[in-house]
């Protein structure tokens, strides 16, 4: 294999203008979504300087995407995917208009501030289904994969670059100017969907109502390739899930240095990063089922590994290995779930999938934290990525369907 067919596979940029303009649009409101995350998060601390508000903005991000989101899906699968994305897309500018504008004037309590955090929520909870359906219907089958990797790489490039950013510009211009870029962002993103055609759902559309919520979890429940693949990323998150460990590990193993702290923070990011401009040869091999499984039990061994080790600079490879493999095990699942199911039920899969990723890593950080209290960090550590092991194996051996990858989109 050619050294340029290891790098992350580019064929979408290449022959897709749309899809082009898409991901410069998807990455500039991402880098302004991270910058907003830092700036409210600023805001918070700064207005109470209680722990318990600034927990709160994260309830105020989940909760939408969680109460939401399946209802969102069974909407977004009886409409014009387009349109729905264009009109949440300005709501999410609107929200971050509104936080800007009191950022400028002040004044506003925090309830208020979180109420329009939550309201910019609720319309991802919706923009996020509907654009989950535009790379399956943009490129041809065999560079899905491509196209996935393209934004995920995209993502944790924003995710390291914009808190980074939002400092910055916060100790120079102020939480105003912080909030008014993040609702410009929103028009790049609006000028990527804009000129897409009509996509409305190939096939039956969905019923209305709680109807077509639970015909999206009868999909779920008896499709057994798609149900793995969340069932795997639950197992990841929910049971290894390491970052609420990484201060109590650093203080037990390393003597709370904060420079270790610091690696052990961005070493998984770093994996990742590496691993997506690297996956080339992955997402061409048409396996993603295999390529997942062996990349979420990869992350839990490495996780277990983590929680023996007492050398930090071991310690860090083995996050970066965990990061890595988590990065590819993340593209290969929404291939799976992008290529498996039926354009028809897509925005309500694409919603479950987005809820298990939220609110998948906040359980596992939970549970890490239970147990530690419970135990130890280094036993937190050890446990979960061997139930996560347990848990991936058991999904591998009883879903043979998931191994072989010969799937079609109707079989269940």
């Amino acid at each position: 294999m050619s050294l340029a067919r290891t790098f992350i596979d580019v064929r979408p940029l290449r022959t897709s203008p749309v899809f082009r303009r898409l991901l410069i649009g998807r990455t500039v409101s991402v880098l302004g979504g991270f910058m907003t995350l830092v700036t409210v998060m600023y805001q918070v601390w700064d207005m109470t300087h209680s722990p318990v508000w600034s927990g709160a903005v994260g309830l105020a991000q989940a909760l939408p995407l969680v109460c939401v989101g399946l209802f969102a899906g069974s909407w977004v699968d009886r409409g014009d995917r387009r349109r729905i994305f264009l009109v949440t897309t300005v709501g999410q500018a609107v929200c971050a208009a509104l936080l800007a504008v009191q950022g400028f004037t002040g004044g506003v309590p925090v309830a208020g501030v979180l109420a329009l955090v939550a309201a910019g929520s609720c319309f991802g909870a919706v923009g996020g289904p509907a654009a989950g359906v535009f790379v399956p219907r943009l490129l041809p089958k065999e560079q899905v994969a491509a196209g996935l990797a393209l934004n995920h790489a995209s993502g944790q490039v924003m995710m390291l670059l914009g808190p980074a950013l939002g400092g910055l510009f916060l100790g120079w211009f102020g939480i105003g100017l912080c909030y008014l870029l993040d609702a410009l962002s929103f028009g790049l993103a609006f000028y990527g969907a804009f000129g897409l055609p009509a996509l409305p759902p190939e096939g039956e559309p969905s019923r209305a109502g709680l109807h077509g919520v639970l015909d999206g979890l009868r999909f779920l429940a008896g499709h057994r390739v798609v149900r793995g693949a969340l069932v795997t990323d639950l197992a990841a998150t929910v049971l290894a899930m390491p970052a609420s460990l990484f201060p109590l590990i650093n203080a037990e193993r390393f003597d709370g240095n904060p420079r270790t702290l610091g690696l052990f923070m961005s070493a998984v990011a770093v994996g990742g990063m590496t691993a997506t401009a690297l996956s080339g040869s992955v997402t061409r091999l048409g396996r993603p089922g295999l390529v997942m499984l062996c990349g979420a039990g990869t992350w839990g061994t490495a996780l277990a590994l983590f929680g023996v080790t007492t050398n930090p600079w071991l310690g860090f490879a083995l996050l970066m290995a965990a990061g890595a493999a988590d990065a590819l095990s993340v593209v290969s699942r929404g291939t799976i779930v992008q290529t498996r199911t039926p354009d028809a039920l897509l925005g309500r899969v694409t919603a479950a999938e987005q809820i298990v990723g939220q609110a998948g890593p906040h359980l596992g950080n939970l549970r890490g934290g239970l147990v530690a209290g419970w135990t130890s960090g280094p036993t937190a550590l050890i446990t979960g990525g061997l139930l996560c092991v347990l848990a991936v194996t058991w999904v591998g051996t009883s879903t043979p369907e998931l191994r072989d990858g010969r799937v079609t989109p109707d079989e269940g």
